[in-house]
């Protein structure tokens, strides 16, 4: 993003306000790094995007094959001459040193999978490939990263959580619903962005392409499932709350166990609300105030090889 978009665009963006109202009661060098690394998160997105409309595939390549190595040595990437690796590098080194190696090694495993996914979206996007709804839902749990945001959770709450809770039915199943509704909605706003640029991932337009469906049936459709996470995200919050009261044994750990799992639980609450506001506040999905309702003002086609 060129310096003068940077100053017209950024504020009106609310990247980092997206999560600051996710990771409510996260210290405050922990909520930096993560409103840092989120902020990077869109700008890499921004890049992935600009390189598949231009079609170029050697950049996208070379992109992916250094964030995959900053991922694994962020160290050796701090002062990568590209912004997008040295960014991701600086991020990594923050977020690495709020919790142990198991959590560092968990979410860099993680990282790994969102950019492979990112990859078959390059290939369907370039190959004009829509995929089934059910391919689409399962890249999307990918592509937008749901269990990377998951893991944030902990470090916000200042305590790695064990497996057995981290994979316990209602822990998984909350942070599953919480994270589905925000990818949903995103699509659900991003959909006129993405017709007018006849683009192919979106959940939408899986829906209109596989199954027959108008736009407008297709709108439908996806404000149902986003309006379901919702109610069964009330039934599975209070299943959370009852697991992590059970694990108070009365010794300390418990106690801060429980309490850590409460705090993650209600900050997926937090994720509803704050992406509620974000897709109705950020410049990103302002389409009608676009000159070209496909393409975001703030965005710079002949950034990295240009068109």
């Amino acid at each position: 993003m060129p310096a003068d978009k940077v100053a017209e665009h950024a504020d009106g963006l609310c990247y980092t306000d997206l999560m600051a109202g996710y990771y409510m009661g996260a210290p405050d060098e922990v909520l930096q790094a993560i409103a840092d690394y989120s902020a990077w998160f869109f700008v890499w997105d921004d890049r992935h995007d600009r390189d598949v409309v231009h079609g170029r595939r050697t950049a996208w390549r070379r992109l992916r094959t250094r964030l995959h190595a900053a991922l694994d040595s962020p160290r050796d990437h701090l002062h990568h001459r590209d912004p997008v690796v040295a960014g991701l590098a600086d991020s990594l080194l923050r977020l690495y040193s709020f919790l142990g190696r198991k959590w560092n090694t968990r979410f860099a495993r993680h990282f790994h999978e969102v950019i492979d996914a990112y990859d078959r979206e390059f290939h369907n996007r370039t190959r004009n490939v829509v995929p089934t709804v059910e391919e689409y839902l399962e890249l999307r749990r990918l592509t937008f990263a749901h269990w990377i945001w998951t893991d944030l959770l902990e470090p916000s709450a200042g305590r790695e959580l064990p497996t057995a809770v981290r994979k316990h039915r209602a822990y998984r199943r909350a942070a599953l619903l919480s994270q589905e509704f925000a990818a949903w909605y995103n699509d659900l706003c991003s959909l006129p962005k993405e017709l007018a640029g006849a683009e192919v991932h979106n959940l939408g337009i899986s829906l209109i392409h596989h199954q027959g469906l108008t736009p407008e049936e297709a709108v439908e459709n996806v404000r149902w499932r986003v309006e379901k996470c919702i109610t069964e995200f009330i039934d599975a919050e209070k299943d959370v709350v009852r697991f992590a009261d059970s694990l108070n044994d009365g010794t300390l750990r418990g106690r801060q166990l429980r309490a850590a799992v409460r705090a993650c639980v209600g900050n997926m609450r937090n994720w509803f609300s704050s992406v509620y506001w974000f897709h109705h506040e950020s410049g990103r999905y302002m389409v009608d105030d676009w000159d070209d309702r496909s393409t975001p003002p703030y965005v710079s086609n002949e950034t990295a090889g240009g068109k």
